[in-house]
């Protein structure tokens, strides 16, 4: 048995529809970012890139679990820098730090500094720290303190990955 339903009730149908679901939504009509069609006035910008102290207050140190940082701090992306402080070698200061790249997962998680790239030597970290940005779209990021032969990467917990991603987009209007 087949049911028609007439012009009128289709129109019945889509409008309470449309009623309910602006009641449902509150951004549906009152042109806050939400509303459809979108005023002319209404554009997108980028969300502006931000500047992100690694370790945050804790700074580049050994034993700091910084692969949990990186997961509470996120997400990062391109055009995010993120800033490593740590303190140049001195007579009082006899673990010094620096910061490799590695080109794998695989050397990151074994912490293989041969095929790694250092960014910042020991002495880079000082004052206002050395800043890295992350440059490309939807790429993995590993780096580690390549001191004491990977023994700060592989014991110290000097060691976090990040991935980039494109930048959000913000309605404003």
């Amino acid at each position: 048995m087949a049911t028609t339903f007439g012009g009128a009730t289709v129109l019945v149908v889509i409008a309470s529809v449309m009623m309910g679901a602006s009641v449902a939504y509150p951004g549906w009509n009152d042109n806050s970012g939400y509303a459809w069609p979108p005023r002319q006035d209404n554009h997108p910008t980028e969300v502006p890139p931000k500047k992100v102290i690694v370790g945050g207050s804790e700074n580049w140190h050994f034993g700091f679990d910084y692969a949990a940082w990186a997961y509470k701090s996120g997400p990062f992306y391109v055009n995010d820098t993120l800033v490593f402080k740590y303190d140049p070698p001195s007579n009082n200061n006899t673990h010094p730090h620096s910061v490799y790249m590695f080109r794998s997962f695989w050397s990151y998680m074994r912490c293989d500094l041969k095929r790694a790239t250092m960014v910042a030597n020991v002495s880079d970290g000082a004052g206002d720290g050395f800043e890295f940005t992350l440059s490309q779209k939807w790429q993995f990021y590993f780096f580690a303190c390549g001191e004491s032969g990977g023994l700060h990467c592989s014991t110290g917990k000097m060691r976090f990955s990040v991935v980039s991603l494109p930048r959000p987009w913000k309605w404003h209007g």
